[in-house]
């Protein structure tokens, strides 16, 4: 009796101990084509929440080798192919050479072919988020000192200017990690990013995507005179959502501010989706549609599971999520039906 009143005693705090405060960003994929950007203010709400983790719009390494096939595997699978030819490493001594690089880096901070060696280390291990993580530092030491036996290095290691494509070292230099996660963690010497891309379903969303793309353009053609007033109405609603995005994006030197807002999330939504008053007009293809919306809320409910999941088998309370900003609005909402999770989004942090 007393044995199991403990294990009940256990479970109860164990339970108690589950809670994960979120903040969500919604980010650009790439700040390449805005004005330079100002993070002062995002950092600094960063740092008054503290958080112990990032997460990242990546698969985990497991994930990665279990998906066949989605928009960027082959892009990755290239990369693999490069990076083998430039240094193989066996797979089954993968993780030991990890871990020794680490514990090496860590006593030779200052090392930066080190870092270009984990970098190395973690794509060959399907550990994308961390590689770029490491590379990302191995840039930014270029970037304040000329050094050139490092550049060499790196690109004899590395082949930085082949990975063009995909979620590439080439997009890692204005993308949202290098810009607003990366320098954080490095201050606050957080050493991994952890993974929470879901991509299970990419093949279905593509083509669900396809099937109603292709409806939807006889669609338009044939639309009956008594709804083309009524449709002309929403596309024009349509355009007049993207040319504001364009202009903001165009002259804002604070783009992730806005891309946080209710109003984007409607317009970016509409990209994709339309509008729901459309489903109804007869002829309107609203079984592709409604299947093209599945797919993406299980992928968004998956990427919301793997936070919370993997921050609870980590024992982490605050956590800090960034993911593109077509994502912000869904996962904000699924964040918010999950018992024991505190959301919000980085603009309502005062």
């Amino acid at each position: 009796m007393k044995f199991s009143f403990l294990i009940i005693l256990f479970l109860s705090l164990n339970v108690c101990a589950q809670h994960v405060d979120i903040v969500l960003i919604g980010v650009s994929h790439n700040y390449s084509n805005y004005p330079r950007q100002d993070f002062s203010t995002i950092y600094g709400k960063i740092r008054k929440f503290a958080p112990t983790a990032f997460f990242g719009e990546f698969l985990s390494k497991e994930d990665e080798r279990l998906v066949m096939d989605y928009w960027c595997k082959q892009d990755n699978i290239r990369r693999l192919e490069i990076l083998k030819k430039n240094r193989d490493i066996a797979v089954d001594l993968l993780p030991n050479t990890i871990d020794s690089l680490k514990q090496l880096s860590e006593r030779r901070p200052d090392n930066y072919q080190i870092k270009a060696d984990l970098a190395h280390a973690y794509y060959l291990n399907q550990d994308v988020s961390n590689a770029h993580y490491q590379v990302w530092q191995v840039f930014s030491k270029l970037g304040q000192t000329s050094d050139k036996s490092l550049e060499n290095y790196v690109n004899k290691l590395l082949s930085p200017g082949l990975d063009t494509t995909g979620r590439s070292i080439k997009r890692l230099k204005t993308s949202e990690y290098a810009l607003i996660s990366f320098p954080v963690m490095q201050e606050m010497k957080i050493k991994e990013l952890l993974p929470m891309d879901c991509q299970d379903y990419d093949l279905n969303w593509q083509a669900s995507s396809a099937a109603f793309h292709q409806k939807f353009q006889k669609f338009r053609e044939d639309t009956i005179a008594g709804y083309a007033k009524e449709l002309k109405a929403l596309l024009i609603k349509r355009d007049k959502g993207f040319l504001k995005n364009a202009g903001i994006e165009k002259s804002s030197k604070n783009v992730t501010e806005w891309l946080n807002t209710d109003e984007a999330s409607a317009i970016f939504s509409s990209g994709d989706f339309y509008f729901p008053e459309m489903y109804d007009i007869g002829g309107f293809p609203k079984e592709e549609m409604l299947s093209q919306i599945h797919w993406w809320l299980m992928r968004n409910k998956v990427m919301c599971d793997n936070v919370v999941n993997r921050s609870r088998a980590l024992g982490l309370k605050r956590v800090v999520v960034l993911a593109g900003a077509n994502h912000r609005w869904y996962m904000q909402n699924i964040f918010k039906t999950m018992p024991d999770v505190t959301i919000k989004n980085i603009n309502e942090i005062k």
